[in-house]
């Protein structure tokens, strides 16, 4: 098995790393986080069916724009930590005393829709452990 790793920093950049990816064959891709790319989900999950190539994605956001999967960390959870360091900040413990926290809680949603358009089938023991499935 070989890696290809590509970039992408403009909407051009995104269509021609699909086109250039379908050229070489490349089988899945595993989209990792970038702010950017959040704000193009559905152009990159909408080129990723164009082209065939199942993808997952870091967030649950991207499996609901048509992505095929998305797993990552709870966003929901992750705020909910924002919200209890910063309420023991406000009672007067020090930013620099509390302990670096990493994500505990993960998501992982298929959408069943894009799996039929690829012609994939989705074991059911994948979407029982889902937290979410899209049909």
């Amino acid at each position: 098995m070989q890696i290809q790793i590509v970039q992408a920093s403009t909407e051009r950049d995104i269509e021609a790393t699909f086109a250039s990816l379908a050229q070489l064959g490349v089988g899945a891709l595993v989209v990792l986080p970038n702010a950017f790319f959040i704000s193009r989900r559905e152009q990159i999950a909408a080129l990723a069916i164009r082209h065939a190539m199942p993808t997952i994605y870091f967030q649950r956001e991207f499996a609901a724009a048509g992505g095929l999967m998305g797993y990552g960390p709870s966003v929901p959870d992750g705020y909910r930590q924002v919200g209890i360091y910063a309420a023991r900040i406000l009672k007067g413990e020090q930013p620099g005393d509390l302990p670096v926290q990493q994500s505990t809680k993960f998501e992982l949603v298929i959408n069943l829709n894009t799996a039929r358009v690829l012609g994939l089938d989705v074991p059911l023991q994948l979407q029982q452990l889902a937290d979410e499935v899209i049909e």
